[in-house]
This record gives C-alpha cells, structure tokens and sequence, in this order.
C-alpha cells in the first residue's frame, strides 16, 4: 500500500487514477509521496519516509530542489499539461492589448440609465477602437509546450510568425509549422516585432532577459507578453519605456504593487492555467509520474534528479541507487552485489545528481542494503520490488 498526501487541492479526476493500492492521508510522517500546486514546500523538511514530490503544474519556484534531491526525494513536473489553457490566454492578452474591450465594456455598464446607449454608442466607440491581429509580427521567445502551440496558432490568424530557441528539442521543432520563422538572435525578434511573448523558464540566464537593452531595440507600438514568470521581465524598465512611449502595452499574469493600475499595464490574476481541463490534465500526468516511480522506481518529467526507465519489473527484485554523480560508483555497487546476478541495469546522471536502477535476480540482504548506503556520495537506497 503507498500513501500519499496533498498540500493543496487536487483534481480529482487525477486522484482517483491512484486505484485501490493507494490512499490518501493527511501527515507528512505518514506518506510515500507528496502532490503540490502552489503551496510554498522552502521550509517543509520532510520526513525520511517520503520518496517523491509531484507539483502539479510546469514551474517549480516554490520547491526546493537541491535540498530535496541530497535527501533523495525526486520532484517531479508535468510540462505541457496547462499548455493549451495558457496558450489560449496568450492571445487573449494580445487582443485585449490591440483593442481596448474592456475599456468598452467599462463604458457600457455606466450607461445602464440610458434610454439612447445605442445611438451614444455609436459616438463614443471610436475611442476604444483598435487593430487586428492578422498581418502583424509576433515574436516568441521559447518554443517549449506553450511556445510551440502559440506559434502555429498565430499562423493560423494570419500573424508572421518569428520564433527564438536555441535549445528547442527535436520533438518541438517537428510539431512546428513550417511557415515560423526561426531566428538565431534574439534581438532580431526586438527590432522587427509587433507582439513578444515569452515562454522560457527561470534560470540565472533568463532572469530580467526582457531588460532596457531589449526594450531598447523594440518598436514604439511593440506590446510585451508574459505568461511565463515574473522575473523574466525588469519590470521598472517596461513602466519606463511605457512612460516614455518607447512600447504600447505590456500585458502580464503577474500581479505586484509595481505593475498594478500603471498606464500601458494590462495585469491578469495568474489565470494561465486556471482552467479546468488544465488542472486536470495536470493532475492526471503527476499522478501517473507517482505511479510509475513508486511502484517500477522509473523517473519521468524530474526537475532535481535525470530521467530512468526499466520498464516493469520482471525480476525477482529491483533496487533504486540514489547518488552523486562521481566516478567509480558503479563499480562499487557492482562489486557490492557481487553475489547476485544483476539482470538488467540503467544509470542516468543530471547535473551533480545521479540514479541507477539495477534489476537482481534475488532479494538482497539487509547487509549488502546497508554496505550501498554507507558508500560515500549515496543519499539513499530504495527496494522498489
């Protein structure tokens, strides 16, 4: 039986994917395996007993990685799962950003004591007209899951489409539209672009990337997205370029004191993958990610440890090594199961973290469990089976 607990609220439609060898339980003491959303885990020490954390959702800020793997807890993501409920949220930001409907729609629920509103309207809505999408420029930064799905809906509305990943999988260049542009310098999506959105994650390289430099290069009637992260954007360097008409809008799904009520700032309340599809879909992939790393010690989609995959156990027994990635370790687990036939073996490294999963073909005594722990650079020694 695993046990698992939520630190947040949980589709159901993902929870109830666990089946009847899983339950639920409130104690961290208590659990195999931990599901998050937001809750923020920077000062949750957890217990020796937990194996795996699962956000549900693609960012990790609120987990603390490094900590979590030199106890050996594997964190897990879901990628892709909310990508199309924040892709769609995308374009609703570029249209709000090219004509101003809220604005109108502000207008109209004033005039609820006004027999003429139809004859007014027909006044005053030149002051909320805008433009079109169709035949503009946009510029994403990033074609992961959402920057992928963004950039092939645009060419379908009639946008140019110019897309900037120097890292773009092979899986993600496939699923593209032949008709994005693919562009090796960032800047150029700065200079030539009408719409920039940008989908990459948080990392000491991407941190402030949209800074005064970028906005620098970018067109007076340019409008910024992001739905990405917060901190992708210096943020006192858009209000300045707003202020100095330097861009038209700059439309985010981070709300702060900063940016709120600011003239150009279009501010959404981390809506992104505030849908239902998403949180079920999101769901449902940790749940399946926890499955298959509890109980076939297989890892897919971690953010702290690499990815590891046997299959199903056919063995009599399946031990999970987790490591630093140094050398000769392996030659010292062999050596240490000398005396048992090792059937199949997979060895993964990410980083300064390692995970080797070895298939026996019998049980291994408590002894040669304790000798593997004690081998210096090895935070934990797991029986899968």
């Amino acid at each position: 039986m695993y046990r698992y607990t939520c630190l947040n609220a949980i589709s159901p439609v993902g929870l109830e994917r666990f089946g009847a060898d899983y339950e639920s339980c409130e104690e961290l003491a208590q659990a195999d395996a931990v599901l998050v959303r937001s809750a923020n885990m920077h000062e949750t020490k957890l217990p020796e007993n937990v194996l795996a954390v699962a956000r549900a959702g693609a960012g990790v800020n609120n987990i603390p990685l490094e900590s979590y793997a030199d106890q050996g807890v594997v964190v897990f993501n879901t990628p892709g799962a909310n990508a199309n409920g924040v892709k769609e949220l995308v374009f609703a930001g570029m249209l709000l950003a090219a004509r101003d409907v809220v604005g109108g729609i502000n207008w109209v629920n004033t005039q609820t004591d006004n027999e003429n509103v139809a004859k007014d309207t027909e006044k005053v809505k030149k002051q909320f007209a805008g433009s079109e999408l169709s035949g503009k420029s946009l510029g994403i930064i990033g074609l992961g899951a959402i920057g992928a799905l963004v950039a092939n809906a645009a060419i379908h509305l009639g946008m140019e489409v110019y897309g900037y990943d120097p890292y773009i999988s092979v899986d993600a260049a496939w699923n593209l539209s032949r008709s994005i542009k693919h562009i090796n310098d960032v800047n150029e999506i700065y200079r030539q672009c009408d719409y920039i959105t940008i989908h990459v994650p948080l990392l000491d390289s991407t941190r402030k990337m949209i800074n005064r430099d970028a906005l620098s290069q970018m067109k007076e009637n340019a409008v910024v997205l992001n739905f990405a992260r917060d901190l992708l954007v210096d943020e006192d360097a858009v209000l300045e370029a707003l202020e100095a008409g330097k861009i038209r809008k700059y439309v985010s799904d981070f709300p702060n004191p900063k940016t709120v009520g600011k003239p150009g700032v279009i501010v959404v309340p981390h809506l992104g993958a505030s849908t239902a599809e998403s949180e079920d879909n999101c769901a449902v992939m940790a749940v399946k990610e926890l499955q298959d790393f509890l109980e076939n010690g297989n890892i897919r989609n971690s953010v702290n440890y690499p990815n590891c995959n046997l299959g199903i156990c056919q063995s009599a027994c399946r031990i999970a090594l987790y490591h630093k990635n140094i050398k000769k370790m392996i030659s010292q687990f062999t050596n240490l199961l000398s005396d048992n036939n090792i059937e199949n073996m997979s060895n993964t490294s990410r980083g300064e973290y390692a995970y080797t999963l070895l298939d026996l073909g019998g049980p291994v005594s408590p002894e040669i469990l304790d000798s593997l722990a004690a081998v210096e650079g090895v935070m934990r020694v797991r029986v899968v089976k």
